[in-house]
C-alpha cells in the first residue's frame, strides 16, 4: 500500500514512521534541528514548493537513515489519505 504525499511523490505505507504538523511541532526547538540536521544532510526532500504544512519521516528499507518529506497538504489530509487508501 502506498500514500500519495502531493506532487509525484509516494512512498510505501510500512516506510512511515509518523505523520507530523509543522505549525505545532516546529514549536519544539528540538522538531526545528531534527529537520534543519536532515536537510543539511540532504535527507529532506519538499514535495511541492506551495506553503508546506505537515512532513512525513520515512525509514526506506535497508536504510538506517531516515528521509523527511516536507508536503504542502496538511496532516490531517494525510491522515484521511492513509485510512482510507485502497492502493
Amino acid at each position: 500500500m502506498y500514500l500519495h504525499l502531493g506532487e509525484s511523490t509516494i512512498v510505501r505505507k510500512k516506510d512511515i514512521v509518523g505523520i507530523f504538523d509543522l505549525d505545532t511541532t516546529t514549536v519544539m526547538k528540538s522538531s526545528r534541528n531534527y529537520i534543519n540536521k536532515a536537510e543539511k544532510e540532504k535527507r529532506a526532500v519538499t514535495v511541492s514548493y506551495e506553503l508546506p504544512k505537515s512532513f512525513v519521516v520515512v525509514t526506506q528499507k535497508g536504510s538506517k537513515n531516515q528521509k523527511i518529506y516536507i508536503s504542502q497538504l496538511s496532516s490531517k489530509a494525510l491522515e484521511n489519505r492513509l485510512i482510507n487508501s485502497k492502493i
